[in-house]
């Protein structure tokens, strides 16, 4: 297990933590009138991280059958050439979303208005939790990216299963400090999650480009390597 490998997973899941479901719905539960209920929060986000891992397992085992019935097939270099291109079209598809255009917006209003409405209890929540991990597993692509990395690296199953727990674990740390700030101090943290409610309305977009810009990077940059372009360079 390299320092590397620990630093690229840790990178992946605070890019992840800033997702709808693991820190936009968090902010606006923070913001629902009255008396925040820690264990209700908790229920949320203990659901979307047993999710996350739970699809991270599943990936990951049926990955590494795939590997090893595909065999050397994905080194091939038709296939990397194919990685590389994907990975530069959604670096491209980054800059349509420059924080100007206001793509998304309704469906992130709707999204705030599902978290501040319904009666909040602990059934209700972990709902809402799976419908919001449901519609980003098909835009997950930092979560892709982590466990593309575990379904290639020499570990075995406990050491991927502990890096996994750790990942999710790490995804929703950002939603746990905001929820410990809003306990501990409500009247200084307010209008911080106020200023955050607005960034979110108005820059979801942009938020999504940068989102995909990263993940369109680190998809290019694995196949750049693999095809040795970078060795041209340095020689």
């Amino acid at each position: 297990m390299s320092v590397g490998l620990l630093l690229s997973l840790a990178g992946l899941a605070l890019i992840d933590s800033t997702s709808i479901g693991t820190l936009f719905i968090p902010i606006w539960l923070l913001l629902t009138p009255g008396r925040v209920s820690v264990r209700r929060i908790l229920v949320y986000l203990g659901t979307i991280a047993a999710f996350y891992f739970a699809v991270g397992v599943l990936l990951v085992w049926g990955g590494t059958r795939l590997a090893d019935a595909l065999g050397g097939a994905l080194d091939q270099r038709p296939v990397l050439w194919a990685q590389l291109a994907l990975g530069v079209a959604l670096f491209a598809l980054s800059f349509r979303y420059d924080g100007k255009r206001r793509r998304g917006s309704g469906g992130i209003l709707r999204w705030r208005d599902r978290a501040t409405s319904g009666d909040s209890s602990a059934r209700w929540l972990i709902a809402l939790a799976l419908l919001a991990a449901l519609a980003e597993v098909a835009t997950m692509l930092p979560y892709l990216g982590a466990v593309s990395l575990l379904a290639t690296a020499d570990l075995d199953g406990p050491a991927v299963a502990a890096l996994l727990a750790g990942y999710c674990v790490v995804m929703v740390v950002p939603a746990l400090l905001l929820l410990a700030a809003r306990v501990a101090f409500p009247a200084r943290v307010e209008p911080l999650l106020g200023w955050l409610n607005r960034w979110i309305t108005e820059k979801a977009g942009s938020a999504l480009g940068w989102v995909l810009g990263i993940a369109g990077f680190l998809v290019a940059r694995d196949a750049a390597l693999r095809l040795g372009l970078f060795d041209r360079f340095s020689q």
